[in-house]
Formats: C-alpha cells, sequence, structure tokens
C-alpha cells in the first residue's frame, strides 16, 4: 500500500468511525446509517448506506459514493458527512451514468458540484468532540491527560464537560463552545482546568469542584 493509498484507507476509517453514531441516532429525520463501504478497487471514496432504524432489506435502503478528493486535497469526514446529508435531501436529479446498483440496493455517485453541502451542526461537533473524549483511540494510554466523567448540554450552544485529571484534584467543569478546532481543545484541555482567570464558581452546579471558561478557546 503507497502513501495515497495508505492516506484513503485511514480516511475511510475515519468516516466509518464518525458515521456509526448513526445506527441508532438518525442522520437525518428519520434515516439511519445501515452501512459504510469502501468504495471497491481502492477507489478514492466511500460509500454510505441509509435507511429506516434497524432495515436489512436491500430493495429498501439507498446507497451513495462520496469522492474523498476534492482536487488535490482530501475531503474531512465532516464533509463527507455533510455531502451525505445533502445528497439525500431536497430534490436532485442524477443522470443516468450516476445512478447503478450494488449488492440489491441504488448507487448513487455523488457529484459535489451538484450538491450544496449540509453544514455539520453544534450537536455533530460535540458528539465528535465528546467520542474523542470518551474512547481515546489507544484506551491503555490516556492519550487526553484527562477523563470525560460526564457531560451536559447548555444553552446558547455551549456543551459543559465534566472532567477528572491527575493533575487537579476532583471533578473539574469545562465549558466549551464545540466546533471545528476539536485538535486544539482536545490537546490544551489537561493544561487548562487549573488556570486561575479562567476558573468561576457555579453556585447552581452541585457536580463540580468549579468551572472552567473555555469558551473562547
Amino acid at each position: 500500500m503507497n502513501e495515497d493509498e495508505r492516506e484513503i484507507a485511514d480516511l475511510q476509517v475515519e468516516v466509518a468511525a464518525l458515521l456509526s453514531d448513526h445506527v441508532y441516532a438518525p442522520l437525518l429525520e428519520d434515516q439511519h446509517v445501515r452501512g459504510v463501504l469502501p468504495a471497491p478497487s481502492q477507489a478514492p471514496a466511500v460509500r454510505a448506506v441509509l435507511g429506516d432504524r434497524g432495515e436489512t432489506r436491500p430493495e429498501r435502503l439507498t446507497a451513495y459514493e462520496i469522492p474523498l478528493r476534492d482536487g488535490e486535497d482530501l475531503r474531512t469526514p465532516h464533509d463527507v458527512v455533510a455531502l451525505l446529508r445533502a445528497a439525500h435531501t431536497g430534490t436532485h436529479i442524477y443522470p443516468h451514468s450516476r445512478v447503478t446498483s450494488v449488492m440489491g440496493m441504488d448507487l448513487y455517485l455523488v457529484d459535489p458540484a451538484e450538491v450544496t453541502e449540509a453544514p455539520f451542526t453544534t450537536d455533530d461537533w460535540s458528539a465528535t468532540l465528546l467520542r474523542c473524549l470518551a474512547r481515546p483511540t489507544d484506551p491503555a494510554e490516556d492519550r487526553h491527560g484527562a477523563r470525560l466523567r460526564g457531560f451536559l448540554f447548555r444553552q446558547e450552544g455551549l456543551l459543559r464537560l465534566y472532567m477528572d485529571s491527575d493533575e487537579v484534584p476532583g471533578v473539574i467543569a469545562a465549558d466549551v463552545r464545540p466546533g471545528g478546532a476539536l485538535t486544539a481543545v482536545l490537546a490544551a484541555l489537561p493544561s487548562l482546568l487549573d488556570e486561575e482567570y479562567r476558573i468561576s464558581k457555579d453556585a447552581i452546579d452541585p457536580h463540580c469542584r468549579y468551572v472552567v471558561d473555555l469558551t473562547d478557546w
């Protein structure tokens, strides 16, 4: 496997992990993810299968092939989800050359130029952040230096994370604004939990020692 093929394979893994959340939680309206397939012949694409929750009959499922390349660059897993949502909503006329079948399912070959990406929502970003904190890539290694003990969705798009750490005693809450800078938030969390100028008390929250404001991070 060359470097290009390895990058495609790694991205397919990330897309599968991201879409796995939507096996039980709908991706949109009543549509759930019923499969994620690497495109055959090592093609730079991924195929996502949508249908009703629990549906397995091929004739009741719809597959979409999403290209992973955008010119010279690779799309992010979030780009793929946005394209998948857009492809499945609204009215899209697919030319005959872009409609086929696979394993008994209708397969639509998505042209990103013909659809308008649906935005990645605050809940999407929050789920991604929580997944990274709760399920590190290597469970044997404390990758973030802090553990997720709980969370609460708050008003104005905020997410409160309840964390503990070997460096800071007790449970500390961190208010974050989920968005695209997840890597920066994950890397910074352990060192920010005891920064005094960010600390405040929340008199009505009995679940933590204090709150760290990371909403501007």
